[in-house]
């Protein structure tokens, strides 16, 4: 199934005119998924891959610029007539935190609830798990894996016709796990498949349990707030300098990294060199940049640059008589 992560917000604690505040979207398959909802998310989801009837939205951490767009979001989707139950994950504190905001957004007809994570936990959905990652931060905060299960082995149809199976139903009894005139599935079928991997890091300064999540990841979606000349300013605030995050990636040899939760104090080419110097296989999305994820066998994950539609242009004004 198709996967690709949707940059809704890549800027850090204030917002831009360049960056929003941080959310992240994940499309998996007919999933959404929303990493954190920072002030302005619904907007910025409107003007660009449209408000999204999600799946999950899992927060990060309790840091208002990462969940205070929920607000006006869950009110949105009752407004909006919505159905399907929708769930908050986050760190422990996060139904009792959500909770006190009932008077805002009420309790919609379409099922709200809220639910705390324990650090390694894991939520189950159809083809993949999400799970949490215990991060370095000020106050409880977590990362996620977002990982497919892993695919059947590769059927080898002429090898398997050599073997004397005839195409057809018989190929398909031995793709269950049956043995078919003598042939058994193992002879004909690979390895299985390992799915693909994404991590995010959220607001962390750099950790092991990141690395150790990460490593072969297809993408790693990793904080960078400074350069290092603000190594130290990073340490103080649990934040990432773009060095850090790359030598992160390269530790977990992943396959892409993209830096996000930008200062207001860069404009993001000095983070991607600084990035670079360390592990090439580096980007700096701006907002609505997606990054596509293809199947590990199909090619590798690319950045694609958001380009607004394009306005028609006026019609031109009458001759003069």
């Amino acid at each position: 199934m198709d996967l690709s992560i949707f940059f809704v917000g890549t800027g850090g604690s204030v917002p831009s005119a360049r960056r929003g505040l941080p959310a992240t979207l994940v499309r998996l398959g007919a999933d959404r998924i929303l990493i954190d909802c920072g002030e302005g998310t619904q907007r910025q989801l409107l003007r660009s891959d449209g408000l999204a009837d999600l799946t999950d939205i899992f927060i990060t951490h309790h840091h208002s610029d990462h969940w205070l767009g929920l607000l006006g979001m869950l009110k949105t989707f009752e407004l909006r007539e919505r159905e399907r139950p929708l769930t908050v994950h986050g760190p422990p504190g996060t139904k009792a935190l959500l909770e006190r905001f009932r008077v805002v957004f009420g309790r919609p007809s379409y099922g709200l609830s809220f639910v705390d994570l324990e650090p390694d936990e894991e939520v189950r959905r159809g083809g993949y798990a999400v799970t949490s990652i215990p991060v370095r931060h000020r106050g409880t905060a977590f990362g996620y894996a977002i990982v497919e299960d892993t695919r059947p082995g590769r059927f080898d149809a002429e090898l398997a016709k050599a073997l004397g199976v005839e195409f057809g139903p018989d190929f398909g009894r031995l793709q269950r796990g049956e043995t078919v005139n003598g042939v058994r599935p193992e002879q004909v079928i690979g390895p299985e498949r390992r799915g693909r991997r994404l991590v995010f890091s959220g607001d962390t300064r750099p950790t092991d349990h990141i690395v150790a999540a990460a490593y072969e990841a297809d993408v790693l979606v990793h904080e960078a707030t400074f350069t290092d000349e603000d190594v130290d300013r990073a340490q103080q605030t649990g934040h990432s300098t773009a060095r850090q995050a790359a030598e992160v990636a390269a530790e977990a040899e992943v396959g892409l990294l993209a830096l996000t939760h930008l200062s207001t104090r860069y404009h993001g080419r000095e983070i991607r060199d600084e990035a670079r110097a360390v592990f090439e296989h580096t980007e700096v999305p701006r907002d609505f940049d997606s990054i596509e994820v293809p199947l590990p066998d199909r090619g590798e994950p690319e950045l694609h640059r958001w380009e607004p539609p394009r306005r028609p242009a006026p019609d031109p004004a009458p001759a003069a008589n």
